[in-house]
């Protein structure tokens, strides 16, 4: 199974935009599975199911850029100009008020949208992603703080709030920040089964929600009185 080149725009956005998917993906990877097998059992059947995943974080230069929360800065791992052929892009949200996306990134978009690679947009991204017009005529989510602002900025797009996420072609819009990491959780599944997903999200101790913000994509389970009962399980090796 190929290495998935997954590449993160890097600019003042806020971390857990990049942060949440990025850590469910590694959270998949071949390796980490490996790595949780230190602890607990995990199968050969499972580890050969699993992706592995290179991540990219893509600046306009490859100097250091400071991020929308926290105070954290990044150092880029790669330039627009000597980026890797990437497979996804994932475009994080800034705040929008004083934010311009630079030129550079705007033609990235648009170039890896043509080639018909997979585009993921989290929370205000999808903002971003339509001021370069990729998103025109088609159907998208944003964060829904911003729904109206976004939508009168941008009557070309499609926009809808009636799901956490939205996927028209190849561009996959999540709403919120923890909606986009759902609809990361749903592309996971879809593509590497159900039980890559659950381990990888047991790990991080997180339930995915559907596109209706629904908890019902990983098995639910109930106690002997019939309640709902914590839905991972977590399994140790006998002592």
């Amino acid at each position: 199974m190929a290495t998935v080149q997954f590449g993160i725009l890097a600019y003042a956005y806020q971390v857990i935009d990049a942060s949440g998917p990025m850590d469910l993906l590694n959270s998949a990877n071949k390796t980490a599975f490996l790595i949780n097998r230190e602890y607990g059992p995990v199968s050969d059947d499972l580890i050969s199911q699993a992706p592995q995943f290179t991540f990219h974080h893509i600046g306009v230069t490859r100097d250091p850029v400071k991020l929308g929360t926290g105070q954290m800065t990044i150092i880029p791992t790669a330039s627009v100009d000597d980026c890797p052929e990437l497979d996804i892009l994932l475009v994080p949200g800034p705040y929008l008020g004083n934010f311009d996306l630079h030129p550079k990134h705007a033609d990235f978009i648009r170039k890896h949208v043509a080639a018909g690679k997979l585009l993921f947009t989290s929370c205000t991204g999808a903002s971003l992603v339509a001021s370069t017009g990729v998103l025109n005529g088609k159907t998208a989510t944003v964060n829904n703080i911003e729904f109206d602002w976004v939508q009168n900025r941008w009557p070309q797009v499609h926009w809808t709030r009636e799901k956490k996420w939205v996927i028209d072609g190849n561009i996959w819009t999540g709403s919120g920040a923890v909606a986009a990491m759902d609809m990361v959780a749903y592309w996971l599944k879809e593509n590497y089964g159900l039980p890559v997903l659950i381990q990888a999200a047991s790990t991080l101790d997180y339930e995915p929600r559907d596109a209706d913000g629904l908890f019902n994509v990983l098995p639910q389970r109930y106690d002997s009185k019939g309640e709902k009962a914590s839905t991972h399980v977590f399994k140790y090796y006998d002592s």
